[in-house]
């Protein structure tokens, strides 16, 4: 038997699966943490920590703001720059916005110099001049290795997309991006995250979608969909990001990651060799 928790939280779907019901102390610093994060972190609240840093300022840094800035210090080199988390001016742009209007006007770049603009030293979350932080390259991964951790005993954290395994082993479908009914292949994880991103999620208009290329904030038109498989969800969703760009490979491997990519004509590239070797993992394509 498998007891199940539902709920939503972040603006999506969660589940808990675990051997036995969470007891409900778990279940309030489970809440605890991810109403803290939503406070701090949410493009979508007028109050949330970001909002009020978005005409510049400071505040006390919350408790993930150095793993997950410095995470994005490494995705930016990897990616000559195209992850960037000050990109949130440039979703808005596109209609992506707290009030999910939808309507696009043309792209705008993300602050190239946000390493300068954005710190995070001695306690402290600063922001030089204007700007709109948006952690949505690995900030969800980053949530779920935290409830994770919350949980004693064997757990499967599911946040729609940002899965991570903690002894009760898993099959997962890697769904088609361009039909929901098929999947290009499965995936075995035992102990482990594993995180997707699509360009037919969170897609809107003409052909717009929320993985943009900051240097140019428009979306990224080459890479349809990514899978990457590594020892914490916010790697793992770092890397699915990653991927969607040249330097995602080169990211991967310095993490140790996993990972299958989708492209937008068709093709598929994938890093699992041993793993399809021992039968772990099975492509389709």
């Amino acid at each position: 038997m498998t007891a199940t928790w539902r709920f939503d939280a972040i603006g999506t779907g969660w589940r808990i699966d675990t051997p036995e019901p969470l007891p409900e102390d778990i279940r309030e610093r489970v809440n605890g943490v991810l109403a803290a994060f939503d406070a701090a972190w949410s493009r979508f609240r007028g109050d949330s920590l970001i909002a009020r840093l978005a005409h510049g300022g400071e505040a006390p840094a919350p408790p993930d703001a150095a793993a997950m800035l410095g995470a994005y210090a490494e995705l930016g080199r990897a990616t000559g720059g195209a992850v960037n988390p000050l990109v949130g001016a440039s979703l808005e742009r596109l209609g992506y916005d707290a009030a999910y209007l939808l309507r696009a006007q043309d792209p705008v770049a993300a602050p190239a110099d946000w390493r300068a603009r954005l710190t995070w030293r001695d306690g402290t979350l600063r922001l030089r001049g204007r700007a709109t932080i948006d952690v949505g390259a690995l900030g969800k991964g980053r949530l779920v290795d935290r409830v994770a951790e919350l949980i004693p005993g064997p757990a499967v954290v599911d946040a729609s997309g940002d899965l991570r395994v903690c002894g009760m082993p898993q099959r997962v479908a890697l769904e088609h991006p361009y039909d929901p009914r098929r999947a290009i292949g499965v995936i075995v994880v035992a102990d482990g995250a594993l995180c997707a991103s699509a360009a037919n999620r969170r897609a809107w208009g003409d052909g717009l979608h929320h993985v943009l290329d900051a240097r140019t904030g428009a979306p990224v038109r080459t890479v349809a969909a990514t899978w990457a498989l590594a020892e914490t969800a916010m790697i793992a969703d770092a890397a699915a990001t990653a991927l969607f760009f040249e330097g995602g490979p080169g990211y991967a491997r310095d993490h140790d990651v996993h990972w299958v990519r989708m492209l937008s004509d068709g093709r598929a590239e994938w890093s699992l060799g041993s793993r399809l070797e021992r039968g772990e993992a099975e492509l389709f394509t």
